[in-house]
């Protein structure tokens, strides 16, 4: 593993290993020159390929023939950021434990370890590579959307971006609350040869895989959704036997009245803003009127799933979804007032109705009179006819 340069007399030395350290002489004539070796050995857990929130364990070997000196130790990530770990030195200083905090996908990329001591003065850049697998969205997400509205739900993954080569697989999963049973929606792979492939599991569940999705996402749509179809989306990265998972919480808003239709002079209705399941504490739903006051605002409760709103004059509506003061969805309802004659026709046909009902009334009253006279006439004639069978026998005298 060595060999010798004539040409300026130096020793190169290949590979070199922890036994290596140790004190190099150089003799030429009467002339004798010594040289220290120092060498480090730097190694990182999992071959330095990572999932996102695992944390890395690095492991720092020293050997010399000199007493081994106490090390300063950090390091500087992707972004040439400085990273201070937790240190664990041994008791001869001749190894360092070092823990890093959980890692980000961001975080993928060369990182630098520089040693430093004082005495002896040591100076010393050690560079390693990250690659750290996962998502690009964050762990956890809720999006928004209507009823009857189409949506997407994507995940982002940077397996492109780190060019890991390495085999993986993955599984989309929904549920509709935290406590029920998850559904399997569909599984993927991804092989550097095959590239990426998605394979759908459920049948009664009502979904398109989007054909022109960008590379390296998980993608589900959803056409003219309804309130079942909120919950958690739970998309899971397998990796070695190690996951991680990213969440899409759904949450569906709908907006109604009742009764439903124009509304009459004089009459009432009630708007309805509701969403699929209680809302966090930092949101809540609010009617608004276009053009309003601050008497035409009515705001639902915490946790509360639905505001309702009793409305009695013509004008357009707006519920809001607002979560930590920012208005995550907004649906409108336009409160129609109905035409004159429709209120003519409903007060004609209250007055219709009434007489008709006066009228049935009336007719019954008469019928049952004189259904009740002839019931009796025939009870009369029952019993004229009952007399004059039992008095037809005539009496002879002897």
């Amino acid at each position: 593993r060595s060999e010798i340069i004539t040409e300026s007399t130096q020793l190169k030395v290949s590979d070199l290993k922890l036994s290596d350290a140790g004190i190099y002489t150089c003799e030429y004539d009467s002339h004798t020159v010594s040289i220290s070796l120092h060498v480090f050995k730097l190694t990182i857990s999992l071959d330095g390929h990572f999932l996102t929130n695992e944390a890395p364990e690095l492991i720092l070997m020293q050997n010399s023939s000199h007493p081994l000196p106490d090390l300063n130790i950090i390091f500087f990530n992707s972004k040439n950021n400085t990273v201070r770990p937790k240190v664990i030195p041994n008791k001869a200083r001749q190894e360092y434990v070092l823990k890093l905090q959980q890692l980000e996908a961001k975080d993928s990329g060369t990182w630098m370890c520089h040693v430093h001591s004082d005495s002896p003065l040591i100076n010393q850049n050690i560079s390693f590579d990250v690659k750290v697998l996962g998502f690009q969205n964050p762990d956890f997400e809720r999006q928004y959307a209507a009823v009857d509205s189409t949506v997407t739900l994507s995940w982002h993954l940077n397996f492109q971006k780190i060019k890991w080569k390495e085999y993986f697989t993955g599984q989309l999963n929904w549920k509709q609350q935290e406590t029920a049973a998850a559904h399997e929606l569909l599984d993927f792979n991804i092989t550097e040869r095959e590239g990426q492939h998605e394979t759908k599991k459920s049948s009664h569940f009502r979904f398109e895989i989007p054909e022109s999705k960008p590379k390296s996402t998980i993608a589900v749509k959803l056409h003219k959704i309804h309130l079942n179809h909120s919950g958690q989306y739970q998309c899971q990265l397998v990796y070695n036997r190690r996951s991680v998972t990213s969440k899409i919480e759904l949450v569906v808003m709908k907006v109604s009245a009742n009764p439903v239709g124009p509304l009459r002079r004089g009459a009432k209705t009630t708007l309805i803003c509701q969403v699929s399941h209680p809302l966090p504490s930092n949101a809540h739903l609010r009617w608004e009127r276009v053009n309003g006051t601050q008497t035409d605002i009515m705001m639902s409760k915490q946790h509360e799933a639905k505001v309702e709103v009793n409305v009695s004059a013509a004008g357009l509506w707006n519920c809001h979804l607002i979560e930590d003061n920012d208005r995550k969805i907004s649906l409108n309802y336009a409160v129609e007032e109905a035409p004159v004659w429709i209120s003519y026709v409903v007060i004609g046909a209250s007055i219709g109705g009434s007489v008709l009902v006066f009228g049935l009334a009336c007719l019954c009253i008469i019928s049952g009179i004189s259904w009740q006279r002839r019931r009796q006439r025939a009870k009369t004639m029952a019993r004229a006819r009952q007399y004059l069978l039992e008095n037809k026998t005539c009496q002879c005298q002897q």
